[in-house]
């Protein structure tokens, strides 16, 4: 059983996997989006699903390469959970 501090939502980590599959999932739709509104002659909504394609496109380059930088440091089960700064100078 893991052992819990109570500021897992502060120390919490991306799934970087899960991240990317969601990211083709509306890279599709945006795009698919954009298609469509530009075939029927709604250029307002066919810009605004272009410009969500395009938003996708830079977060799947940057989860790509948070990806492929590989895991980080990570403590094992044997290290004992730690309190996050609090923010006050000096305080342990």
């Amino acid at each position: 059983m893991r052992m819990r501090t109570g500021s897992e939502p502060r120390t919490a980590r991306s799934p970087l996997r899960i991240r990317f599959w969601l990211g083709l999932w509306g890279l599709l739709w945006a795009g698919a989006g954009t298609v469509a509104f530009a075939m029927v002659g709604r250029p307002g909504w066919a810009a605004a699903c272009g410009l969500l394609t395009a938003v996708i496109i830079v977060d799947l380059v940057v989860v790509l390469r948070h990806i492929r930088q590989g895991a980080h440091y990570q403590p094992g089960r044997d290290v004992p959970p730690y309190d996050p700064d609090d923010g006050r100078p000096g305080a342990r």
